[in-house]
């Protein structure tokens, strides 16, 4: 499964435009790499989504093409949610 679809359908994020957007501007780490919008998942993998301030380190446990609103979080588990520091300007 993609990683847009899989942040669309496990409500990370609401719609899959926005996650290509997100995938585009470099705020998304596959396994320690940067992944694309298009980076097939696979169960098991950790990704690393940069909201603002915050870095959220996840663990893909399932890939369903469809799922429930109620059950979007049993698609992954929530490794680290970590605030990153904003960098001054001199």
């Amino acid at each position: 499964m993609r990683v847009d679809k899989f942040l669309k359908l496990s409500r990370l994020i609401k719609r899959r435009t926005v996650a290509k957007e997100v995938a585009s501007q470099g705020r998304i780490e596959l396994n320690g790499r940067p992944a694309k919008a298009s980076t097939e998942l696979e169960v098991g993998d950790e990704l690393k989504i940069r909201f603002g301030q915050t870095r959220l380190t996840i663990r893909i446990e399932q890939l369903k093409e469809q799922v429930r609103k109620d059950d979007a979080n049993t698609l992954y588990t929530v490794v680290k949610e970590e605030k990153i520091e904003q960098k001054q300007a001199d």
